[in-house]
């Protein structure tokens, strides 16, 4: 069965590819598997720092641009997500696209999507569906350039950094005091 690889399936994207990988990153974090995260969270923050730096087209490691999805594979996902992205073209268009475009949004996307696939990767239980979910508006703002929904992406992906690495922040301290009291 033909396979089509990543770098072909994003040549034609532009910066919309950097959303389209985003949501292909994303998706094992959905499995309901420990390790979901841990495969996800690096793929985001490979493509959070290219953000970051400001790169125009995603860079792909060669291991990674050469595989992708089976042709009948990607056949069959389209048919069940098709109902789905027309809801889902209802409440996401182009909107304010400078905030997608502009090169400080994009720095800004960038670091947000670095600290968030890092949280993602830590072994946080419970948190995979949250972290999932806040990339997945990331993912959408950037491939509909919808900057009303990225601005609700920096918010609530800001919040959740904050919350997260403080919480993260005291459980390592607590482990850390804990380990102490051991010896």
């Amino acid at each position: 069965e033909e396979v089509l690889p990543l770098r072909e399936l994003l040549a034609g994207l532009d910066r919309s590819a950097f959303g389209m990988l985003l949501l292909l990153a994303t998706l094992p974090a959905f499995i309901p598997i420990p390790v979901g995260g841990a495969v996800s969270g690096p793929l985001v923050v490979l493509i959070g720092a290219q953000l970051a730096l400001g790169r125009h087209r995603p860079w792909l490691p060669d291991f990674l641009a050469r595989r992708g999805p089976h042709r009948r594979s990607l056949a069959a996902f389209d048919r069940r997500i098709s109902p789905w992205l027309v809801r889902l073209e209802r409440l996401v268009r182009p909107r304010l696209p400078q905030l997608v475009a502009h090169r400080a949004a994009m720095a800004l996307t960038g670091v947000l999507l670095v600290l968030l696939g890092l949280l993602l990767s830590l072994p946080i239980p419970l948190t995979n569906y949250l972290f999932a979910g806040l990339l997945l508006l990331f993912a959408l703002a950037l491939i509909e350039r919808d900057g009303v929904l990225m601005l609700i992406a920096w918010i609530s992906g800001g919040a959740a950094v904050t919350v997260f690495g403080i919480l993260s922040g005291n459980l390592a301290a607590m482990t850390m005091r804990w380990f102490a009291s051991w010896s």
